[in-house]
């Protein structure tokens, strides 16, 4: 299996650490055994997750306002591979790459997808693109793609999101997700009823030719880039596309794209119920939809949202299979150190979830005890589960302390002397 990182970097890092992570594993083993926890079986289940890496996230982000682009940013898809590889090789959590159409397009994607191989990729959900103008493009998407009310600006995102279908088929996804950024920014400016049922009608015909192994993602978000309606603003009108669709198609629960105070939770835990959630987008937020790295403002309801999974997992929902994957922007960090950061953060979100206490946890919310039913919450989510991500990593292939490694590597210094230094000043995203 391929790799950018020499072995013998990741070998002599977890050897000076190798001895104090067994001691530490085994102490957590026992104080788990007194709560009737196996700690390898849950170290197992950690072990075969995975999360895919955005291919986009790999290089700096920024605001709208500026961007600052580090050393070695990647310029083109089969950087980002390369970049993406290295997160899969400390931390043996991200096996798959979601590429964006068209920033990842490319004319030989027999090339791309043996590229991928080499480095011990797969490609997971395609991403299509109509919140901004291609160079070339014949219509503009300043006032919406799907539901533009333009038939030809329509047919054009149209043919686009069949585009990525037909990228994503020789790659090997299963997935297709679709983001708008249609809206409107005065009241009065659009009409609320018309601009859903051409959306409703676009999204149909995609839908018509999605193949029959495949799965139709829909991503709501609340604001931005238009601040006074959104055509998919929330999981209820996302709930009505995935219906209205069919079968196939689910919603996809961004966790920046909600307001501050809305119950993240709750919303996985009726899609679940309804048989209708599709994945994830993991990040973080403060104020709106900030895409900050996952974990680093809220990790308890990022817990919370795991709970919810393992309790479906535990009671083997039906049609439950949520693929997961990261979407945040970095303006100044290392993406590939906060990717891999964030990586780390979803698999303890879920090892911690998997310490809950499913019986007890039922017990008292059935008995109307609050305290006690939060507090066996708090107990599991308290809990340093870092020993069993480590060993994961470790009986993977991976390494003990990815960052650590990962800047032992010098990976970032090399890809600066190889790569361009890309201009300043730009805003938005790669």
């Amino acid at each position: 299996m391929g790799g950018m990182i020499d072995t013998s970097v990741i070998e002599a890092e977890n050897a000076a650490r190798r001895e104090d992570l067994r001691t530490d594993y085994d102490s957590l083993g026992a104080r788990l055994a007194r709560r009737g926890v196996d700690i390898d079986a849950v170290k197992r289940k950690v072990a075969a997750y995975g999360v895919a890496v955005p291919s986009w996230g790999v290089g700096t982000g920024g605001t709208r306002f500026a961007r600052f682009p580090g050393p070695g940013e990647p310029r083109n898809v089969f950087d980002k591979l390369e970049d993406c590889s290295v997160i899969q090789q400390l931390t043996r959590a991200t096996p798959t790459v979601s590429l964006h159409i068209p920033w990842d397009k490319v004319a030989d994607l027999k090339a791309l997808k043996e590229k991928g191989e080499a480095l011990g990729l797969g490609f997971d959900a395609m991403n299509s693109n109509t919140f901004s103008d291609a160079p070339q493009q014949e219509h503009s998407y300043k006032f919406g793609s799907l539901s533009h009310p333009s038939a030809a600006t329509r047919q054009q995102a149209v043919e686009h999101n069949l585009e990525c279908i037909e990228i994503g088929k020789v790659l090997g996804s299963k997935a297709l997700t679709v983001w708008i950024g249609d809206g409107s920014n005065f009241p009065g400016q659009s009409n609320f009823t018309k601009a859903f049922e051409r959306y409703l009608d676009a999204m149909k015909a995609v839908y018509r030719e999605l193949p029959d192994d495949w799965r139709l993602f829909t991503e709501h978000k609340m604001f931005e880039p238009a601040f006074y309606s959104t055509v998919v603003q929330d999981w209820g009108s996302n709930y009505l596309i995935a219906q209205e669709l069919g079968p196939k198609a689910y919603c996809l629960v961004d966790l920046g794209h909600h307001a501050p105070n809305v119950n993240i939770e709750m919303i996985v835990a009726r899609l679940i119920q309804f048989r209708k959630l599709g994945g994830f987008h993991f990040n973080d937020s403060k104020y709106g939809d900030d895409d900050l790295d996952t974990g680093s403002i809220d990790p308890y309801r990022l817990f919370l949202v795991f709970n919810e999974l393992a309790d479906a997992e535990a009671r083997q929902a039906e049609g439950f299979s949520p693929a997961h994957m990261l979407d945040q922007s970095h303006n100044v960090t290392d993406p590939i150190e906060s990717l891999m950061g964030s990586a780390m953060e979803v698999c303890r979100a879920y090892a911690q979830a998997l310490l809950v206490d499913r019986a007890a946890l039922e017990g008292y919310q059935d008995g109307n005890d609050a305290l006690m039913a939060t507090e066996t919450l708090k107990v599991a989510f308290r809990t340093d589960v870092e020993p069993i991500l480590a060993m994961a990593r470790l009986e993977s292939g991976g390494a003990i302390a990815p960052v650590a490694t990962y800047r032992k590597s010098g990976y970032r210094a090399k890809v600066g002397t190889e790569r361009p230094v890309v201009a300043s000043g730009g805003g938005g995203i790669v």
